[in-house]
């Protein structure tokens, strides 16, 4: 306990049962938010007292709890993962919502899950992918782009607003030529396009997925299969879009049919053309722009989502290296 803080926040919360669940298990969120924000914490009963000397961490930390504790008291079960984006997005923002943030805004991908963004800037993608026909989302790894536009082609699929979804990917040859990998074209394909793969079958049962590919309803394919097409109500998403050739981010723009909607993906810090050509994406980016009917959704580094352990590494890995430049 830091007794020579010299700022002190007590939080007191009105019911102990929700109380217990804001701070976890073995008090597992508060300790969490401890090492997150660097302010001492400890419970009591259904109190909670912060001491810090630095007033900006305590304030943040106090404003997490209190708006993790309105998560909970509307029903929301806490996990990790909650604490350490709420405290990303709160630490960035004091005046963020988390509510409207985790609560306001879900995806129904079965009867059974619902999912929902994670940070204001997961929010503005998915009302823009509502919103608009064609939506650009531009970003890190780890940021959700792929996996919410994935979320968001179920639901459409789901409430028959749409008859198929269509996901594609550029197959880049990153060090080994397909050539020599085993199997037909679409075996030789099938690894660049896991991820999408793995993104269905976290949303829907494997069997359904198996059957919606079978007849159709579904198809995983990649870039080059998209050429002389027209995709009629259809929810079409192109994955990993840094990769694409100039040409082949036109060809594929022009697939869009009447009753479709396309969502483009890409993190432009990650191109793999050989030769190190233009990239298809950020020259869309540029010409794009402005353009009604298309939305540009640009994702930063606070919005990855990540285990909280993850991040604790990350933390680490950036402490090391900096001792290190002290040293010498």
């Amino acid at each position: 306990m830091n007794e020579t803080a010299r700022h002190i926040r007590r939080l007191e919360f009105d019911d102990c049962a929700l109380a217990s669940s804001l701070f976890g298990p073995h008090d597992s969120h508060v300790k969490l938010v401890s090492d997150l924000s660097g302010v001492s914490a400890d419970t009591r009963g259904t109190s909670l007292v912060l001491r810090s000397d630095n007033e900006s961490s305590l304030d943040a930390a106090a404003n997490l709890m209190a708006q993790l504790y309105g998560l909970v008291k509307s029903g929301r079960q806490l996990s990790p993962q909650d604490v350490d984006q709420g405290w990303r997005i709160v630490s960035h923002d004091s005046e963020a919502s988390l509510r409207s943030i985790f609560a306001d805004v879900a995806i129904p991908v079965s009867r059974k899950r619902t999912i929902t963004p994670k940070t204001p800037t997961q929010r503005a993608y998915l009302e823009a992918i509502r919103e608009h026909d064609m939506v650009f989302g531009i970003g890190p790894a780890g940021t959700g782009k792929t996996y919410l536009a994935v979320a968001m082609a179920v639901a459409a699929l789901n409430a028959r607003k749409v008859k198929r979804l269509v996901l594609t990917r550029p197959a880049v040859e990153a060090g080994e030529k397909l050539g020599f990998l085993p199997g037909d074209l679409v075996e030789k394909i099938n690894p660049y396009l896991r991820p999408l793969y793995d993104a269905l079958h976290d949303m829907l049962e494997f069997g359904k997925v198996q059957e919606m590919l079978e007849t159709g309803i579904i198809e995983v394919a990649p870039l080059a299969f998209m050429r002389g097409r027209t995709l009629n109500d259809a929810f079409i998403i192109l994955d990993e879009a840094q990769n694409t050739t100039i040409e082949q981010m036109k060809m594929f723009l022009t697939r869009l049919g009447f009753g479709s909607k396309v969502v483009v993906t890409g993190d432009v810090t990650q191109i793999d053309l050989p030769g190190k050509g233009s990239s298809g994406l950020i020259h869309a980016r540029k010409v794009l722009a402005g353009i009604p009917g298309i939305s540009m959704i640009a994702f930063q580094e606070r919005d990855v989502i990540r285990h909280p352990l993850v991040g604790r590494i990350v933390n680490a890995y950036e402490r090391h290296a900096h001792a290190i430049e002290e040293k010498s």
